[in-house]
């Protein structure tokens, strides 16, 4: 599928109903439409990146802001004190889905060990 076209550039303009909790010139952050834990957030990045492997130096402003966005959303959330994880996924054995670089910020619940060795 074109870029263009793909669901998270589709929420990021309002094409696609979302429960959007944020939204900036340089990411917009929305609930998961299939929440894993009680909070699931997702904040992706509004200029299509996508994966980790395509990031380069002019990017690192918007790579700060999901940071910042992050923190601000785990405060709202009311997550901020006992944790959450924040989890970007890159290609295929990374896991990731969607090519348009995302976090995923997961809490609400004590999460375990992230993996198992």
């Amino acid at each position: 599928m074109d870029n263009k076209g793909n669901v998270f550039s589709r929420i990021i303009r309002r094409e696609i109903l979302a429960d959007i909790l944020y939204q900036d010139d340089l990411v917009t952050a929305f609930r998961d439409a299939n929440p894993r834990t009680p909070v699931h957030i997702l904040i992706v990045t509004n200029m299509i990146i996508p994966t980790v492997n395509n990031v380069t130096s002019e990017n690192e402003i918007i790579l700060g802001r999901l940071f910042t966005v992050a923190a601000k959303m785990a405060k709202k959330e009311k997550i901020d004190t006992l944790g959450y994880r924040l989890i970007v996924n890159c290609n295929q054995h990374g896991g990731q889905e969607i090519y348009h670089l995302h976090m995923h910020m997961l809490g609400g619940r004590p999460l375990g060990p992230m993996l198992v060795f």
